[in-house]
């Protein structure tokens, strides 16, 4: 009898340690995604060369992704705000020739970008990427 009753507790703690740790491990998942952030504003540009080069210039850490759109010319980039701030994510943009709402890149920044991104020159869209 007593080896029955000890062996309906080691159970029950054993189950009780598995919910406690899986409802732990589901908390931690959902304060993950309350972490980030979206933030969407316009970055000039003009083709799929410009949106690669956008793109990959927030390959950072605490940037979880980030697209840019052509035709639109928006940009929407999820990131965790305790790690980056939308100044520097705008900063990171600019820093790689292409204009932001909130930062202009370097005028010899923005001179080294292909001729065909060339966006302040009149430069129109010319691909459909």
């Amino acid at each position: 009898m007593k080896t029955i009753v000890k062996s309906f507790i080691l159970v029950t703690l054993l189950i009780s340690l598995y919910t406690f740790s899986s409802q732990a491990q589901e908390i931690e998942k959902q304060k993950n995604k309350t972490d980030e952030t979206t933030a969407q504003f316009k970055v000039s540009g003009v083709c799929g060369m410009c949106k690669e080069r956008i793109e990959d210039a927030l390959y950072t850490t605490g940037i979880k992704s980030a697209t840019w759109d052509r035709k639109t010319q928006l940009l929407t980039v999820i990131y965790k705000p305790k790690k980056i701030n939308e100044l520097k994510i705008h900063e990171l943009v600019a820093g790689v020739g292409h204009d932001t709402e909130k930062v202009k890149a370097k005028d010899e920044v923005y001179k080294k970008l292909p001729d065909c991104c060339l966006y302040r020159d009149g430069v129109s869209s010319h691909d459909n990427r």
